[in-house]
């Protein structure tokens, strides 16, 4: 299976994340290439990989639907058990991903032992289907959940999640300020794209910290 690491394990290191893409970008994405970068550079070790369409897409250059749910849990559980194998038995491992990947993460975690979640845009909803919520089995995630959430992202509102209520499952949310789906921001906005990365990357460590996993 492919995989993206910007680098070897650090000697000793506590905690690695790995990280799946959403539907429609690859691993080597922009954004995911900044995350990466901007997590590594708070001392948090990353792992990307690829789902198998996405793969296939790489192959002959074919745009495909995402798989099928059990398809991409399967590729994740993959990823883990190889990353625990890699790193030993002293060595956390949390999982989270973009949109689509942070939500096969925290399906994941509903149902397997991680030791955290980090989800960069959950997509709570399809844009403007509020009667289609896409949060059942997050009370089934028993290990530190953090959604780094983007104030204008249309898969979920700060107003929207408000009138919603409590999310059992989810310890922290946090939201960054005029970020869409990818973290952009509007023009005038005295934030970029690579400001709220950056603070994501921050928050991430934060809540890693927190959790005692750095």
């Amino acid at each position: 299976m492919l995989r993206f690491t910007s680098k070897s394990y650090p000697q000793g290191v506590q905690t690695v994340l790995i990280l799946a893409h959403g539907a429609g970008a690859p691993a080597d994405s922009p954004f995911m290439e900044q995350l990466a970068e901007a997590l590594e550079q708070q001392g948090i070790a990353c792992v990307r990989f690829e789902f198998p369409y996405m793969q296939k897409r790489r192959e002959d250059g074919k745009k495909r639907p995402p798989d099928r749910a059990p398809v991409l849990l399967e590729a994740f559980r993959e990823q883990i058990r190889q990353v625990r194998t890699e790193v030993g038995a002293g060595c956390r491992v949390a999982i989270g991903g973009k949109s689509m990947g942070g939500r096969m993460a925290s399906l994941v975690a509903s149902e397997d032992n991680v030791d955290a979640v980090v989800c960069f845009g959950y997509p709570f909803h399809p844009p403007g289907k509020l009667d289609r919520w896409r949060i059942d089995h997050l009370p089934g995630v028993t290990c530190p959940l953090l959604v780094l959430q983007g104030t204008r992202d249309p898969f979920g509102k700060p107003e929207e999640l408000s009138a919603r209520g409590v999310i059992e499952g989810i310890t922290r949310l946090c939201w960054l300020d005029g970020g869409n789906h990818d973290f952009a921001t509007l023009i005038k906005h005295p934030s970029d794209q690579s400001d709220l990365i950056r603070e994501a990357a921050q928050l991430t460590r934060q809540f890693l910290a927190d959790h005692a996993m750095m």
